[in-house]
């Protein structure tokens, strides 16, 4: 039995200062929900006029929103039901790939993870960070360091970095910083991710490793470094994850 759902207003005074269009912002709210949990496979959403006054956006806005959200498999159009949850999800499409966890579990099903920010510095960038970056040597970047957690347990740690330049005015303290940081880029600072270059390998736990993921050493974990560009194939940041697969996949899917 299909269930019905409610959406969630979404707040277009902080919206409206982005360049985003307002179909794509109704899009990342309906796959957002969809994504953890909140609308589970076989929901039935709202009518078009319904869903339009919730968002507070016209009918036509809807339509294309779900009109792509169908194209992309998330939703399907059932005679006599109406626009249903697939549960067929791309979790990892450019559009989410650093919203959403990558790590899942044995069966292969998305986790919902719990951020804790640790760190928050501003430094010079070393010569192969600038190199990766395209930014002269010495120029300032921002290293962020969070932990992730499932279920209260912690399972990978990460630092990202960012050229200060593309940022201005990014938080000055850690724990300001935004859960979802590559929307942050998207809709405060214009900085679009397009494309990621990645390189996975397989090592020992170090001291630090061990005492944040609470591991025994020796342990292994999987080293993930990302080079993320924009549309015009410029660095924007580069992120560093390590994770343990104790229980857990990594999968990785671009579409």
């Amino acid at each position: 039995m299909t269930k019905s759902s409610q959406t969630t207003p979404i707040d277009f005074a902080s919206v409206d200062k982005t360049a985003m269009p307002r179909f794509e912002v109704v899009k990342q709210q309906i796959t957002r929900e969809i994504l953890d949990g909140t609308w589970a496979a076989g929901t039935v959403l709202p009518g078009e006029t319904a869903m339009a006054q919730q968002f507070g956006v016209a009918v036509g806005t809807v339509r294309r929103a779900l009109a792509d959200l169908v194209q992309e498999g998330l939703l399907s159009r059932r005679r006599r039901t109406g626009t249903v949850v697939t549960g067929r999800m791309p979790k990892h499409s450019m559009r989410f790939f650093y919203d959403y966890f990558r790590l899942h579990d044995q069966e292969g099903k998305l986790q919902r993870s719990q951020p804790t920010s640790l760190s928050l510095e501003r430094r010079a960038a070393s010569a192969e960070e600038a190199e990766k970056l395209e930014i002269p040597k010495g120029s300032e970047v921002i290293a962020y360091h969070r932990l992730r957690s499932v279920a209260d347990r912690p399972i990978m740690h990460e630092i990202y970095l960012i050229p200060s330049a593309l940022v201005p005015g990014f938080p000055e303290q850690a724990e300001d910083v935004p859960e979802f940081l590559s929307r942050a880029l998207a809709e405060d600072y214009h900085q679009r991710i397009t494309a990621i270059r990645e390189a996975v390998t397989a090592e020992l736990a170090t001291e630090e490793d061990a005492r944040l993921l609470k591991l025994e050493r020796p342990a292994a974990i999987l080293r993930i470094v990302s080079v993320n560009y924009d549309q015009s194939s410029h660095p924007v940041l580069i992120a560093t994850h390590w994770a343990t697969t104790e229980g857990q996949l990594y999968i990785n899917e671009i579409f």
